[in-house]
């Protein structure tokens, strides 16, 4: 495992579209692998392939519910509900934004052994489950925050909530 330079904005490859994955091989895996790993290293919730400089739709995700989600080739299938609070991404280091977001998103992705598999999730998941689908279609949160994006201090984490 390695952790891999995340691509922040500027880079053009964060605008791009991902393509599908076809079938997983040992270099997919080792890239999921490694995704977990530079996302774990910076203290991130997600992390979409993209982010690595990889154009395949791929994400990982660890809300910290005792649980890490690989989404291959996800497809959002239903929304509800809105949730507006602080967002922040890997890619915008040292920034932060107030966006609205579904409270509750259903998807059907591929898990890292190619099986079709349906997820629920709710807030910071669901926000989660968005915020990276969106790096998929080339999509960052910037475009969607409502006002001005702020600085994160030192003390405030990736999501713009104070660490205790």
């Amino acid at each position: 495992m390695a952790i891999r330079k995340i691509r922040t904005i500027g880079d053009e490859i964060l605008r791009k579209h991902c393509k599908p994955v076809k079938e997983v091989t040992p270099r997919i895996n080792e890239l999921i692998e490694d995704m977990f790993e530079t996302m774990y290293d910076s203290n991130g919730v997600g992390l979409a392939a993209s982010q690595v400089g990889v154009l395949k739709q791929i994400v990982v995700i660890d809300v910290e519910d005792g649980n890490q989600y690989v989404l291959i080739n996800p497809e959002i299938m239903e929304t509800s509900g809105s949730q507006t609070g602080p967002e922040g991404c890997l890619s915008v280091p040292g920034k932060s934004g107030t966006v609205t977001r579904p409270e509750y998103v259903k998807i059907k992705a591929y898990d890292a052994d190619m099986k079709l598999y349906e997820l629920e999730g709710e807030g910071l998941l669901a926000r989660a489950i968005c915020h990276e689908c969106d790096h998929l279609n080339g999509d960052l949160y910037v475009d969607k925050v409502e006002g001005e994006l702020e600085d994160v201090t030192p003390d405030e984490d990736e999501e713009g909530e104070v660490e205790e």
